[in-house]
């Protein structure tokens, strides 16, 4: 196992995409650290399944969208096993529901901001310095599919904003973060829906999906393989990268002509 005893931080990993890498990771070796914030009957089931992996976990429930709670998520997860070796921020609020910039209420912006952008930035800002301190160290941040081309995505102004703006951030801190060990890149998801997130390649195989150039859903196993091999220890030559799983689905484009 290639990442044997690394401690590993998936953010809002009680189900979904989060719940898929984590589970990725734990039978890459590691030890994780869980985060929700509502779902804890969820998180307390994903913990079980990591821990018949032959791994230890621990759940922590904390908002990454307020800076109190990042806080307390990486004081309560570097307190745990030795420090953070790998962080997968994977939490950040969505609203499938389309609506102009104009309509949002205040209250909205600062969330899908601060849930997208700067929670993760915060949570980095504390973990950091642990990894600095091993000489090593793996940070994901995830974002859409072609977020990195920061064109325009109507009815999704906010969340646009905060992801795009966090592809700087992830090349920036890749840069800085390069002498000490450090590998930070982003990836990209593509449309994966509902079930689809927690499921793997084999089960999707044989399913077609009109939408999707390569003619099957996309999985959340799709997702936490890619995001397993930024996190190998080999892959440090890797660093500043957007990395689209998308399967050549273009959701922009889509909402556009839709």
């Amino acid at each position: 196992m290639v990442l044997n005893g690394r401690t590993a931080l998936v953010t809002g990993s009680a189900k979904g995409l989060g719940k898929r890498t984590a589970l990725q990771l734990a039978e890459l070796g590691c030890h994780i650290v869980l985060n929700y914030v509502d779902s804890e009957d969820e998180a307390l089931q994903t913990k079980k399944e990591i821990e018949e992996l032959k791994v230890r976990a621990t759940i922590i429930q904390a908002d990454i969208a307020t800076a109190e709670g990042a806080e307390k998520l990486a004081v309560e997860a570097e307190a745990w096993n030795g420090g953070i070796d790998i962080l997968v921020n994977n939490a950040g609020p969505f609203i499938r529901e389309r609506i102009l910039f104009a309509d949002y209420d205040q209250q909205t912006i600062i969330r899908l901001m601060n849930g997208n952008l700067l929670g993760t930035m915060l949570l980095d800002h504390h973990l950091l310095p642990g990894m600095r301190q091993k000489g090593w160290g793996r940070v994901i941040h995830l974002g859409f599919g072609h977020a990195g081309e920061a064109r325009a995505w109507p009815h999704r102004a906010v969340y646009a904003a905060a992801k795009t703006g966090l592809v700087s951030f992830t090349k920036t801190l890749a840069v800085e973060e390069a002498p000490y060990g450090i590998t930070v890149n982003m990836v990209g998801p593509g449309d994966i829906k509902g079930a689809n997130k927690e499921r793997s390649i084999w089960e999707v195989a044989g399913e077609r999906d009109c939408e999707s150039p390569v003619g099957r859903p996309g999985t959340g196993e799709d997702v936490a393989r890619v995001i397993s091999f930024l996190c190998h220890p080999q892959s440090d030559f890797l660093t500043g990268n957007i990395m689209n799983v998308t399967g050549g689905f273009d959701p922009i484009r889509n909402n556009i002509l839709s």
